[in-house]
């Protein structure tokens, strides 16, 4: 039975500390980012989606990111994955707020489920809608 030989060989595999810590931590990280990028395929309009891309994915590359300066430890990789890691807690929300804006200043409508609308300019006197705000909400795509 070599097979099972093999098999106990692998189970008598011991990882340090650090290194169960850092593969919990990426596992972690797989997960947000799968459920992303499911959001990504799920959710309706292009605001739900960038949502999803933004919190889910970012932080879910950042615990992989995280996980793997864990699991190496001391080396090279480990400053080059919490440096990438910083890059994208930096960038990513940026991206994500520059997107959602050119889409609702592009007429990019919001689900009808929507409550709110954050970007609908308001007039300060009468707290309704101001001229540019309903030009925009009254014209359709494509016309």
């Amino acid at each position: 039975m070599p097979e099972l030989a093999s098999l106990l060989a692998i189970a008598d595999y011991s990882a340090a500390p650090w290194q169960i810590v850092g593969m919990v931590l990426m596992s972690v990280g797989l997960a947000f980012d799968v459920f992303g990028c499911i959001g990504l395929v799920r959710l309706p309009d292009v605001y739900n989606r960038l949502q999803a891309a933004t919190k889910c994915v970012t932080l879910g590359t950042c615990l992989l990111l995280l996980g793997c300066c864990v699991y190496a430890a001391d080396t090279d990789a480990g400053i080059k994955a919490v440096l990438c890691a910083v890059f994208i807690l930096l960038t990513s929300p940026v991206g994500a707020h520059a997107l959602a804006r050119g889409a609702h200043r592009g007429g990019v409508k919001l689900w009808e489920g929507s409550v709110q609308d954050a970007y609908l300019e308001k007039s300060p006197q009468t707290g309704e809608p101001t001229a540019a705000a309903e030009a925009t909400t009254a014209e359709e795509p494509g016309e």
